[in-house]
């Protein structure tokens, strides 16, 4: 039971987290800014764009800024590598919740296993006199793969909607990244300017 414990409480606090987390991006969104960077870039003022957005929050606005920040050596490089970096932030600690949502019913049942051996054992040592001290062991047990299964299927919830999360926003951040390479091509001039 104490490894299942430590799963819950893994889980827990890395549920706690992730949701915090995505309260505060969703707090720090500035779609405004955003609108107004793209704005800078398509007119070809990428300094007042820069200026407008050192600092900010925004993740989708801190990808945009490190490309224009680092377009001297190479622009869609320097956003792929900052989305990159978001993401793998976005992500953080589901890979945790993947193995507690795996590890928490093989544990409970490797308890359940133990138990049923070790009432097997009681029952060759007593015989067949005492049943009930056989079956409360195996009933016991099988507490351990209750609460295994217990703590899977509370940990799946959240890892779901955390994963649905990452998905939506990732696809909102390609899109935010293609609407900028066309501003900064329409900005510099041309379209062959930023390949």
């Amino acid at each position: 039971m104490w490894p299942l414990l430590l799963c819950s409480l893994v889980s827990l606090t890395i549920s706690i987290e992730r949701v915090l987390f995505w309260w505060r991006e969703r707090r720090r969104r500035s779609p405004r800014l955003v609108e107004e960077i793209f704005r800078h870039t398509e007119k070809g003022d990428f300094d007042s764009a820069l200026s407008i957005g050192k600092g900010t929050l925004d993740l989708a606005a801190r990808i945009l800024i490190s490309g224009l920040t680092h377009r001297d050596y190479g622009f869609m490089e320097s956003i792929q590598v900052a989305a990159e970096d978001e993401i793998e932030r976005m992500k953080r600690g589901l890979n945790v919740l993947d193995t507690v949502i795996t590890l928490a019913p093989l544990l409970g049942i490797l308890g359940t296993v133990t138990g049923i051996m070790e009432a097997f054992g009681v029952l060759s040592a007593s015989g067949i006199e005492d049943p009930k001290a056989v079956t409360g062991g195996i009933a016991e047990a099988l507490i351990t793969t209750e609460a295994g299964l217990s703590i899977a299927i509370v940990t799946v919830i959240p890892f779901n909607y955390l994963v649905a999360k990452v998905q939506k926003t990732t696809q909102y951040l390609e899109n935010v990244m293609t609407r900028f390479k066309v501003a900064y091509r329409k900005g510099l001039g041309g379209d062959d300017a930023a390949k």
